[in-house]
């Protein structure tokens, strides 16, 4: 099976980032009882892998709860741009949090690349980290004004950057941002290490192993989905969306975003650097080895996860892109990823609520989680160690900053109100007879709102649309052949599986 073509429908369902072709993780098996730690961390990506890795080193006994497989999840499908610049955001939280925020962040986020360079040095991991400039370009006179006021806070901030006329491609900018010395890596490999050092080190990993509650209390007890319980001093809540809540209404502060991914072969040498647009719809550039051979990253076409056009539509796009740019030989790889988007952009790390001190939670990144998850796990290890850290209040989850947060709140909490409504309006106009091979969609099942999919060799799967989280209607998604959830987030597989939380029980099988 070739990948050249994005618009094929026989492409892999699932298909895999280019990381998941050059290294495998050790597997490990799922908690069959019940234990008593120091710390336990809910969620194996590089959030709760880095944090594990620093507790172990403190001497600290660990145990790491993965609902699926390590790093299955964003971790395993970013684009892993190691940098402190996150788009246009700095001149935004000199706005709404004052200068001396916006410092902080900037500053979090470079010890973040210095600890994972350090890091990469210390154990000698081979994982093709490379220094790089990163760079936002501007392809409109809009945004050119506005990278023209985001380096004038790179200037507030004493952040060393650059405002340029031009970038090593065929594309027609106005003008880009630079910022100096930021990094790339292949993460799967850095990553691994991390995990072999968590073992050695008396660590315990257990994979398939899904945490769906907790009791509070000095000694909170994780429970896992097969009834298995982990107590712990300290619960770290490090998975994509937080696995408990703790009446925080975190998914009423959160927003899920979709962005997309293809790999190439060019027949030119890319001229290194990493790259991200400043206008919309986004695309991202940056470069990888393979055999000796680079390759090229292209992302983007970002949108709320479960609304939109069809999301095959997406990968075609950045597809059109690649020959617009580029003199594209190959296409070799696709995939998506999701992330989400705290009220006012900086994620939400500490104390999970203000009456829960040993419940601590990561998450929000807004795709920007290399950086933002080594932060995050260096704050959670000061926390768990009662150390010092000067990012606390930078990130502290039960912060609420009138504009934007108050805006960003009505606009999220409408618009799950709006399609909450509109899915249970919805009178679909297609049966089930109606579907080809290979095809997926919403349909009248028995007089009711049901989903379809048919694979290619036509065998049939029926599923009640409806989200196990909090009701609302699923849509589905051509292009990763998945049912999303437009309100909250929540990815399930044709068969109904979850993918992706806050739901955590399938959707129902109805054929």
């Amino acid at each position: 099976m070739t990948r050249n073509d994005i618009g094929r429908e026989d492409l892999p369902r699932f298909p895999d980032p280019y990381w998941k072709d050059f290294i495998q993780l050790p597997t490990f098996p799922a908690l069959q009882e019940d234990l008593k730690v120091d710390v336990v961390i809910i969620g194996g990506g590089i959030t709760g892998i880095t944090a594990a890795y620093l507790l172990v080193k403190e001497g600290l006994k660990v145990a790491l709860l993965e609902a699926n497989r390590l790093v299955n999840g964003t971790t395993g499908h970013t684009t892993a741009k190691i940098t402190a610049q996150h788009d246009l955001i700095y001149d935004e939280l000199i706005s709404h949090m004052g200068q001396t925020k916006a410092r902080l962040y900037y500053e979090a986020n470079s010890e973040a690349l210095q600890f994972i360079k350090q890091t990469v040095s210390e154990h000698q991991i081979n994982c093709d980290f490379s220094q790089q400039d990163a760079y936002i370009y501007a392809t409109t006179k809009e945004y050119a004004h506005k990278l023209e006021q985001e380096y004038s806070a790179y200037q507030q901030l004493r952040i060393p950057g650059e405002l340029v006329n031009d970038i090593p491609f065929d594309i027609n900018i106005h003008n880009a941002l630079s910022m100096k010395d930021q990094a790339q890596f292949h993460p799967l490999a850095y990553l691994d290490k991390l995990v072999q050092l968590i073992v050695e080190n008396g660590g315990l990993i257990f994979e398939n192993s899904m945490a769906i509650d907790l009791e509070e209390g000095d000694q909170p007890t994780v429970i896992t989905r097969e009834g298995q319980r982990v107590t712990a001093n300290y619960v770290l809540s490090c998975s994509h969306f937080p696995f408990y809540d703790g009446m925080g209404f975190y998914f009423t502060r959160l927003q899920a975003q979709r962005s997309y991914v293809i790999a190439i072969k060019t027949k030119k040498e890319f001229p290194g650097g990493m790259y991200i647009s400043a206008d919309q719809p986004t695309r991202s550039l940056r470069s990888v080895s393979m055999n000796g051979e680079d390759l090229v990253l292209i992302g983007g076409d970002g949108h709320k996860t479960g609304q939109g056009k069809d999301t095959l539509e997406h990968y075609k796009a950045l597809e059109a892109f690649a020959h617009e740019v580029f003199d594209v030989k190959e296409i070799l790889y696709r995939w998506s990823t999701q992330d989400l988007v705290t009220l006012d952009k900086v994620p939400y790390i500490g104390e999970i609520t203000a009456n829960h001190h040993n419940v601590l939670v990561a998450t929000g990144y807004r795709k920007w989680g290399m950086t933002n998850s080594t932060a995050a796990a260096q704050l959670l290890r000061d926390m768990v160690l009662k150390r010092d850290n000067p990012f606390l209040e930078l990130y502290r989850p039960s912060r609420f900053y009138i504009n934007p947060s108050l805006r960003e709140f009505f606009a999220v909490n409408l618009d799950v109100a709006k399609h909450l409504i509109s899915g249970k309006l919805e009178v679909p106009d297609r049966k089930i007879e109606d579907l080809a091979d290979g095809e997926g969609c919403v349909v009248l099942y028995n007089g009711e709102r049901a989903g379809a999919y048919k694979n290619e060799k036509g065998q049939l799967f029926v599923v009640d649309t409806t989200c196990t989280h909090l009701g609302c209607e699923t849509e589905w998604n051509h292009g990763d052949r998945t049912w999303d959830c437009p309100c909250h987030g929540s990815r399930f597989s044709h068969t109904g599986e979850v993918l992706e939380g806050p739901a955590e029980l399938p959707l129902k099988r109805l054929h």
